[in-house]
């Protein structure tokens, strides 16, 4: 295989999966037969691209190929008349499409929808997102959301057969059915952001917060009266400016209290502070509002030269009594260390301690480590140190917290 096929190939699986699987599945309601279809169509670039060269537009060419295989899958199933005008109507829509390949529709909204209608199971909504319209695998998928691997696997084919056998249609609901589905749609975008920015140095992350970041702004353009689907977008922008400072030009991980703030990327700062702004003059203050409006009292340091730790206490109690969540308050401890010193800060921690979710959490010991060092309780920050370097799959992450654990041995 040429290194330009499989690059090509690549970059189309990357770019386009979500969107074609959407248009594939948009009118048969089959999104496990499209992705089995595409599937097929990206083998067949893999024999054909070496030799025949890269076509001028992939995403026709694997659109082509996966129409057929649709078409023959649906001719095997149904009788012969209804199976010709099904087949008629698919091919005259892929002719259209193949002609001009600007114009295939984007249908990946209508598609997060049907992911997370009523009929699918709650917990399985946004995980589905995240495979069909992000690509993500069911072992990704199960980490996220701390689920084992296989049993996510067999979820995952329940709800794909489940929106094929109840009629689910690709459309976005009405008004009074959207809060709810909203929900679960930000949700699966924010868990690509949140993969995509956790994952540092690996390009394929990189460009998954990318396309998280891009399904939030179709969000915004489709929705734009609803103010968290703004706020979450602001949330991921504020991230976003603060992606080069993360790391040292030896790749080194910096904190986020020690970041250059010359390095955070002001026009996405503004763009952010805009978008929070838009957000919070439209409507009740959510969960994803609270949090840029956190990330925007960080980002103020890069105007006052100090960090504003009041306010992102203030703003945490708010976004705790709305979530009640164990990371919130773990956040919350990290930010009380410097408005009331460690031990207020590790007796807030204690409050979870027992939450089975924060054994095996990473941050949860990093932070730990990081609050009993500055207590002064050297063996319990050893002990948490370890238990987080073990726990961190980022090497640079690793490499930090061996560096505060052989601080204590020092010191």
């Amino acid at each position: 295989m040429t290194d330009e096929a499989r690059k090509a190939a690549e970059r189309a699986a990357r770019e386009s999966y979500g969107r074609l699987v959407a248009f594939l599945a948009a009118r048969t309601r089959d999104v496990a037969g499209a992705e089995d279809a595409l599937a097929e169509a990206f083998a067949s670039a893999l024999k054909s691209w070496p030799d025949d060269g890269v076509p001028t537009n992939p995403d026709a060419w694997l659109l082509t190929v996966a129409r057929r295989r649709q078409a023959d899958a649906i001719r095997r199933r149904q009788t012969r008349t209804s199976g010709e005008a099904h087949i008629q109507l698919m091919t005259e829509e892929l002719e259209e499409a193949a002609a001009d390949p600007a114009a295939i529709p984007d249908r990946r909204l209508a598609l997060m929808f049907a992911c997370v209608h009523p009929a699918i199971e709650r917990g399985m909504r946004a995980p589905l997102i995240l495979q069909t319209i992000l690509g993500l695998t069911a072992i990704d998928i199960a980490a996220a959301f701390l689920i084992p691997p296989a049993t996510m696997g067999q979820r995952l084919v329940r709800a794909k057969s489940r929106i094929k056998e109840a009629g689910i249609p690709f459309a976005i609901p009405e008004r009074e059915d959207l809060p709810e589905r909203l929900d679960a749609v930000l949700e699966a975008i924010y868990a690509a952001y949140a993969k995509g920015w956790t994952e540092i140095g690996d390009t394929t992350a990189d460009r998954l917060a990318d396309e998280a970041i891009w399904l939030g702004r179709l969000v915004v353009s489709l929705l734009p009266d609803e103010p968290e689907a703004k706020g979450m977008l602001a949330l991921m922008l504020y991230a976003e400016a603060r992606r080069h400072a993360r790391r040292t030009a030896n790749g080194a991980y910096v904190p986020l209290e020690q970041q250059d703030t010359d390095l955070w990327d002001e026009p996405q700062i503004m763009a952010a502070e805009a978008m929070l702004r838009d957000a919070n003059s439209a409507g009740p203050t959510g969960r994803y509002q609270i949090e840029a409006a956190i990330q925007s009292a960080h980002v103020a340091r890069r105007v006052t030269g100090r960090p504003n730790w009041d306010a992102v206490v203030a703003l945490y109690d708010v976004l705790l009594k709305l979530t009640d969540s164990p990371v919130v308050i773990l956040n919350r401890a990290a930010a009380l260390l410097e408005t009331l010193g460690a031990p207020a800060a590790l007796a807030s921690l204690d409050t979870i301690a027992t939450d089975k979710r924060m054994a095996d959490y990473q941050p949860y010991w990093a932070a730990r480590g990081h609050l009993a060092a500055r207590a002064g309780r050297k063996d319990e920050a050893y002990e948490a140190l370890t238990l987080a370097i073990g726990l961190s799959t980022d090497e640079a992450v690793r490499h930090y917290l061996m560096d505060q654990r052989n601080k204590l041995q020092d010191g």
